[in-house]
């Protein structure tokens, strides 16, 4: 993982290289926006969609397998922050 822009206040995007359970080379962005006394965060994940990705998207869906994980991340990021 490694932060490759981060310019202040509106964004954070991280290269991420995942080995399993299969290789995959992608970027998460982090999109920031003020909202009065709050800021709405947005969690994007952008990569190549390779055969076995195309595959396995036919019986799997992503949403579901790892929605559950950007919600728990999001839920801790607003916990860090209102401490």
């Amino acid at each position: 993982m490694e932060i490759t822009d981060a310019p202040p206040p509106s964004r954070v995007a991280i290269k991420l290289d995942f080995l399993k359970p299969f290789e995959a080379h992608n970027t998460a962005e982090f999109t920031l926006t003020p909202r009065g006394n709050t800021t709405d965060v947005t969690w994007a994940m952008h990569g190549p969609n390779l055969f076995i990705g195309k595959v396995m998207s036919l019986f799997v869906s992503m949403d579901r397998m790892i929605g559950k994980d950007f919600e728990t991340g999001l839920a801790n990021l607003k916990a860090e922050a209102e401490r």
